[in-house]
């Protein structure tokens, strides 16, 4: 061996020998990130008597385990077999049978907050996320924005050596963030995950998504090959997953997987659905007691645990008509495929982990729903759910059945009835967005790590909650909880560690208060304050928060579901856990009190970031713009011109598009016809129509569309459409949307991404046909 081989060994030698002693300790960990040992070598005028100090490769902790963190989406307690549900999920089945079911798990009630809480650890409020993302308001506890002082997991994970990636669905993003301009800082990848492959805010269509990888916006052509969305985020995640293996396999992984089933839209492929044809013609009433003895059955519940009634304000089964029954069991129908079929790809994850021999030292935490099953539909239920929420779009029983063979299918954007919510809530009182009771809060939970539990399929009953998510998976993996992170000061996690209770059920002293939308409740060492509800789900009305709200008390030890209130037999005890509450509201960010929802809310919140400009140019055909960006249409006058240079007059061609079918206004060429349709529903009835005599010529043009509307809510309006100038057509547009449908459809020049917003001919308009495109809202 020559001298200088002999020196190239040793100089790579000691680079290994250096990493090893620049191993990172605990208390390195502490401040993020971490930082590098002074340059401990020599120096010299030549490298022959040099000594090199390599920097330091950061790395986990040593045995550190993949993580895998899976939310699923408006599932309740009660839909899963693997809490005793009618929807058959064998993969969950098969998770919670190597590893350990938890009866006691909360969430906040709805989506946003869960979210937050799950990534950072902390009380939704403290991380101003009160209520939903698209719903702020210029308060602490409700401004939408997590901040530095809140790391997420993944920011945590990050810098101590894991590679982390999510899929699927965040609707944490301010409005005014979620577009191209930025900023990312609430993006996943401004969070701390070093990749994303899914979409920004509350739903988007299972057939068409419009989805985002990174920071950027795909042009929604991804759902080919008759994939579905799911699909395609387990696809993405396996794809990731082999090449960060491929790259570095001692390298720990964390990969959060949250693929919005079973939000609406409720979508399944059609040979899912007709697994459960006839499944649920019993109906919700039967369907809870069959759950109920299930629950039972398996233990999930224990024998204090009674089935709580039916409120008032549902429906029994027995009073419907039947053309009422067959709608209504065909809907529930869809949503049992859409879970079946969710099952299924988390499935293929989960056995591809497997497969890969990563199993046996992955740390899995699996959250059954981020809340209570959604009642938002009401008892009508709905095909069009932005249509239902915010158009006025009410869904009669005889267009329910006229539409039982497009439910699941990309013509329906459907959610079922509430007392199927209720019914996927068993045994519990109420459903999702009803923070004061466990049907709002109470979710299924499965803990799998092979290679710590031993006492595989055991059922644990302590008190716990999405925010012990994070604390846990640092425990796990020997990663303490940081005082600074990039430099911010680290508010405390309120979060604990589940980590014990992987070994034996545990039970420990905790107080956790909860509240959404003026739906209050505290829990302190088994029992439970709640106000009863008084806004429906579905409903968005103004109510008194401070006068209006009646009380109730529990006593979860002896009454598992929540089914005896003992306010009236304990004045005291109420009075004491009222204190509580407050106390811990005002520690957390809770008040103001606003139980406002929904638009009544939505429409305050515009004030804190209001419209910026009156005008939008837009250059190009390939422009595609977020919601909260986009020039608003809905409920306004507005002018539109479209400058053209066609070579053909027989083009087709979308010039302008905003929505989809299920709600939104669309400008194009049908055979060279300027063109306008307003859908606010896929019903025929809901579809106007305005178009032009006769086609364009070649050459330029400058296309007008000019909508001027009677100015009420949701009314119509008279669209009138001239080129260069000149009178082309006119007519009424009998009433408008308040919104766009779904949440993340996008204004689109050129194209009409997602769900289209009516059927085109085939294109035929060249690329560079639309060379400016001018808005002015009036």
């Amino acid at each position: 061996m020559s001298s200088r081989t002999s020196r190239w060994l040793l100089m790579l030698t000691g680079a290994c020998v250096a990493t090893l002693a620049h191993a990172q300790t605990a208390e390195q960990r502490l401040n993020l990130p971490i930082g590098q040992p002074a340059f401990a070598g020599t120096i010299a005028p030549d490298v022959a008597s040099s000594r090199p100090d390599w920097p330091a490769q950061i790395r986990a902790p040593q045995d550190a385990p993949n993580v895998l963190v899976i939310l699923t989406d408006d599932v309740g307690f009660g839909a899963t077999s693997t809490f005793g549900g009618p929807v058959p999920t064998p993969n969950f089945d098969n998770l919670a049978a190597k590893g350990l079911r938890y009866n006691q798990f909360q969430t906040t009630g709805v989506c946003s907050p869960t979210r937050a809480a799950l990534l950072t650890g902390r009380n939704h409020h403290e991380v101003g996320m009160g209520l939903m993302a698209d719903l702020p308001s210029g308060y602490p506890g409700y401004n939408t924005q997590i901040p530095p002082s809140a790391a997420t997991l993944a920011r945590v994970l990050t810098l101590n050596g894991y590679n982390s990636a999510m899929f699927g669905k965040h609707h944490n993003v301010p409005n005014w963030e979620a577009s191209a301009a930025g900023p990312f800082d609430h993006w996943p990848t401004g969070l701390g995950f070093e990749y994303f492959y899914g979409f920004i805010g509350g739903d988007t269509d299972q057939y068409s998504p419009r989805l985002v990888r990174n920071t950027t916006m795909l042009d929604g052509k991804e759902a080919t090959d008759g994939k579905l969305l799911d699909t395609m985020l387990v696809d993405d995640a396996i794809g990731w997953l082999h090449n960060q293996n491929a790259a570095d396999p001692d390298k720990p992984f964390f990969i959060y997987l949250a693929p919005g089933s079973a939000h609406a839209p409720h979508q399944a492929p059609a040979d899912w659905i007709a697994r459960f044809a006839g499944k649920f013609d019993q109906g919700w009433d039967k369907l809870r007691e069959e759950t109920y003895a299930r629950q039972r059955r398996l233990g999930i519940i224990p024998p204090n645990g009674k089935l709580t009634p039916r409120p008032a304000e549902l429906r029994a089964w027995s009073t419907l008509s039947q053309p009422e029954r067959r709608a209504f069991s065909r809907m529930m129908e869809v949503y049992a495929g859409m879970l079946a079929y969710e099952d299924a790809q988390i499935g293929r994850l989960l056995d591809e982990i497997h497969r890969m021999g990563l199993s046996d030292n992955t740390l899995i935490l699996f959250v059954c729903g981020d809340n209570g099953a959604s009642a938002e539909a009401g008892p009508e239920g709905t095909l069009d759910e932005i249509g239902h929420i915010a158009n006025g779009v009410h869904a009669t029983t005889e267009w329910l059945n006229a539409n039982i063979g497009e439910m699941g299918g990309p013509k329906t954007y459907q959610n079922y009835p509430v007392e199927w919510a209720w019914a996927m809530d068993t045994p519990f009182q109420w459903t999702k967005q009803i923070a004061s009771h466990l049907g709002g809060t109470r979710n299924g939970f499965i803990a799998s790590w092979p290679k710590r539990i031993s006492h595989k399929g055991a059922l644990r009953t302590q008190f716990a909650h999405v925010i012990d998510i994070m604390p846990t998976v640092l425990d796990a993996a020997g990663i303490p909880q940081p005082k600074t992170v990039n430099g911010a000061e680290q508010m405390p996690v309120e979060g604990i560690s589940l980590l014990p209770s992987l070994a034996a059920d545990t039970h420990i002293q905790r107080t956790q208060y909860f509240e959404l939308a003026g739906s209050r409740a505290i829990y302190s060492n088994g029992w439970m304050a709640s106000t009863r509800p008084i806004r429906m789900p579905w409903e968005d009305k103004p109510t008194h928060p401070d006068a209006g709200y009646v009380w109730e008390l529990y006593d979860l030890e002896k009454d598992y579901s929540q089914s005896t209130n003992l306010a009236a037999r304990m004045p005291g005890k109420l009075a004491e856990m009222q204190d509580l509450f407050d106390r811990e509201a005002k520690r957390n960010n809770v008040y103001p009190i606003d139980d406002r929802f929904a638009f009544l809310r939505g429409i305050d919140s515009m004030k804190a970031h209001p419209p910026r400009r009156s005008s939008f140019s837009y250059w190009g055909s390939d422009v595609s713009v977020m919601p909260g960006m986009a020039p608003g249409l809905a409920g306004r006058s507005f002018r539109i011109d479209v400058n053209l240079n066609l070579d053909r007059n027989d083009a087709n061609g979308v010039l302008v598009a905003s929505g989809s079918w299920f709600g939104g206004w669309s400008f194009f060429l049908n055979d060279g016809v300027p063109t306008v349709v307003q859908s606010v529903s896929t019903n025929p009835a809901d579809i106007f129509r305005v178009a032009a005599s006769g086609p364009l010529a070649v050459g330029r043009h400058k296309v007008t569309f000019d909508f001027s509307s009677d100015r009420g809510f949701r009314a119509g309006g008279v669209m009138r459409i001239s080129v260069d100038g000149e009178s082309a057509a006119e007519g009424p547009i009998a009433r408008t949307i308040a919104r766009t449908a779904g949440l993340v459809e996008t204004f689109d020049v050129g194209r009409d991404t997602g769900v289209p917003v009516t059927e085109y001919k085939p294109a035929t308009m060249q690329p560079d046909a639309i060379e400016r495109v001018d808005v002015t809202l009036r």
